[in-house]
């Protein structure tokens, strides 16, 4: 296998492919830092522009661009808290932090060093475990997917913040948005008053509104009162302590994040959440995350872009897209006479291990650029909030609008950021909602879909071994979190003690 690897890399290093690369990996940063595009639409957009090329070149491009697009959508998270896209939400809570520090360049290198190392992990386990991890991926059905859901939900503690009832309220309106359009099942309109709300509320207007437009409604309010101060941006990259005190955060991101895209439509969103919440279960010190903790950049990173290596296997094993841009990259394969799947890598052993090598090469294109980069991002920073938010706002509604090409969307984002404004300043946080948003849809149609094939019984959910284990991890999950809630509160209470007692002399 490691001479076929190396075979790979004698083709990548041809200088149209490592050419195409490049313009991929620049590409993919533009995009990716624009909320709403997304890799899957700019991968959707540069297919045609492919047809002349060979099938490696065009392959590297479009990877290439997968890649860079993924890691893009943190530059503008952690630079002024708004997600290119949903999967990058998580990357707020403390990126944005070490922002309002003044160390920006702090949290996008770690993010950058998060991104390559999951993406050249994740590709090798991709060159070693691409068939039996595919065949462990068809095993999931409904009952699995909503266990998935599930799991995901319990993500909620870590996004609560201080009131478990506020970020309980949160997750059922996040619930109560996907409950609208059409019936995933009988087709049935629900709460769709208008025509437009048919297909149900867009993901995409509700998060540049509730992120993006409500921080501009946050900070044009507070410079209109004269509170913004402005803090010395520092333009210092982490110290090599600091980035090896994220390599364990890395490590989980990218096993969650790996495994979690090998299975098929399961998206990148869930695996940047939940490997936020399992690194934060996993601290020793749980309670900083949310100021600014340099592994709760590196985990969400580490698993959104270990996603993209986890959706290629069983694109490349099976012919199964894993994720809405392996679904795309097919075309890239059919464009050119081939048919993902197992004969693959009897047909065109070279094209396959040619791909890995450059994802290899890609996410060392993406680390340069990224490094080289961060000064400049950073120096967004020093554009005064009157001028900067203005902009925001401008490329927000872009965003909305580019959803659909319908005005429709832009106002509905306007409107998620002004419940979104509310929320923040009542302090309801924000993130529960967009979670339950990404999980709403799965968990009801997966539910539903198992209650039909079941007879109406749940009993399903604990018959087949995958959903009875992902339900077993759940409850795990929860328990231990409880326990750890009950153990600080017990801790509080007998510190506390003596200086009340003391005060009561």
């Amino acid at each position: 296998m490691l001479e076929n690897l190396l075979s790979g890399f004698v083709l990548v290093a041809q200088w149209q492919n490592l050419l195409a690369i490049l313009v991929g990996a620049l590409l993919g940063y533009f995009v990716g830092a624009l909320p709403g595009l997304g890799p899957a639409v700019s991968v959707a957009l540069l297919l045609p522009f492919t047809y002349d090329l060979s099938p490696l070149t065009s392959l590297a491009l479009l990877t290439a661009l997968y890649g860079a697009a993924e890691y893009a959508g943190s530059i503008t998270a952690v630079t002024i808290n708004v997600p290119g896209e949903a999967s990058a939400t998580p990357t707020t809570f403390d990126g944005y932090q070490l922002t309002l520090k003044g160390m920006p360049a702090k949290a996008l290198g770690i993010s950058m060093m998060a991104s390559f190392y999951a993406g050249t992990v994740s590709t090798l386990a991709l060159f070693a475990l691409s068939v039996p991890l595919a065949n462990v991926a068809l095993k999931f059905g409904p009952p699995e997917y909503f266990a998935l859901g599930l799991f995901g939900l319990t993500v909620v503690a870590s996004l609560a913040g201080k009131s478990w009832v506020k970020g309980t309220i949160s997750v059922l309106l996040g619930l109560l948005i996907t409950s609208v359009g059409l019936d995933p099942i009988t087709g049935m309109a629900r709460y769709a008053y208008v025509p437009e709300l048919y297909e149900g509320i867009p993901l995409i207007p509700a998060l540049v509104g509730l992120f993006a437009i409500s921080e501009v409604l946050v900070t044009m309010e507070e410079v209109t009162k004269g509170n913004v101060t402005y803090r010395k941006i520092s333009g210092a990259l982490p110290t090599l302590k600091e980035y090896l005190s994220t390599h364990m955060a890395m490590l989980r991101g990218t096993i969650i994040g790996f495994l979690i895209g090998v299975i098929p439509g399961a998206g990148k969103a869930i695996a940047s959440f939940i490997a936020y919440n399992e690194e934060k279960r996993v601290s020793k010190h749980p309670e900083k995350f949310g100021t600014g903790v340099l592994e709760g950049v590196a985990a969400p990173e580490a698993a959104n872009n270990a996603v993209v290596s986890g959706a290629l296997v069983p694109l490349l094993a099976l012919g199964i897209p894993g994720s809405a841009t392996a679904a795309v990259l097919i075309g890239a394969f059919m464009i050119h006479g081939l048919l993902p799947g197992p004969m693959l890598f009897v047909k065109n052993p070279d094209l396959v291990y040619g791909l890995f090598a450059a994802l290899l090469v890609g996410n060392v294109f993406m680390l340069a650029i990224g490094l080289l980069g961060t000064q400049l991002w950073a120096r967004v920073l020093t554009i005064p909030k009157y001028v900067l938010m203005p902009i925001v706002l401008a490329v927000s509604l872009f965003a909305a609008y580019a959803e659909s090409n319908d005005r429709f969307t832009m106002w509905l984002a306007v409107g998620f950021g002004v419940v979104g404004y509310f929320m923040r300043r009542f302090e309801f946080p924000v993130s529960p909602v967009v979670l339950a948003m990404v999980l709403g849809d799965m968990m009801e149609s997966s539910l539903r879909r198992t209650l039909i094939i079941s007879g109406g019984k749940l009993t399903l959910l604990f018959t087949r071994p995958v959903a009875l284990s992902i339900l077993l991890l759940t409850a795990l999950s929860v328990g231990y979190q409880v326990y750890r809630a009950f153990r600080t509160r017990k801790t509080e209470t007998a510190v506390a003690e003596p200086v009340l007692r003391q005060a009561a002399e």
